[in-house]
């Protein structure tokens, strides 16, 4: 079986996922956020730990350096955890259904970073 090259921070699968997550958060469950004041407080913070997510990992990617990309990717998986949570308060504004796909989705993320990080020693 043959291993597939990693030439650009779009090739990690993690990403991808945290990619995805970002977009459906958008089309999805931003709409349905902003129609009350603290919908749309919360829908702010949770934008801004998914696109965390992505760019830290798209950062830590450019600068090719393991203790940099470790570091980075280990702020990532800390946006991650931080929207979990966020997902979890939301539970008042989205259809329950939505928040467990949202939650599923991010823990593996989670265990993906986590599993990367502990390659870069």
């Amino acid at each position: 079986m043959e291993e597939r090259r990693i030439k650009s921070v779009e090739d990690f699968e993690v990403y991808q996922k945290a990619v995805k997550l970002f977009e459906n958060f958008i089309e999805k469950d931003l709409p349905v956020l902003q129609n009350t004041f603290t919908g749309r407080t919360l829908a702010a913070n949770q934008l801004r730990c998914l696109d965390s997510i992505c760019a830290n990992m798209e950062e830590g990617y450019e600068r090719k350096a393991g203790k940099e990309i470790k570091n980075f990717f280990r702020i990532a998986k800390g946006s991650a955890g931080e929207a979990r949570g966020r997902y979890k308060r939301l539970r008042k504004f989205l259809p329950e259904n939505a928040i467990e796909k949202r939650l599923f989705v991010l823990n593996e993320i989670r265990a993906m970073l986590h599993s990367l990080i502990k390659k870069w020693v």
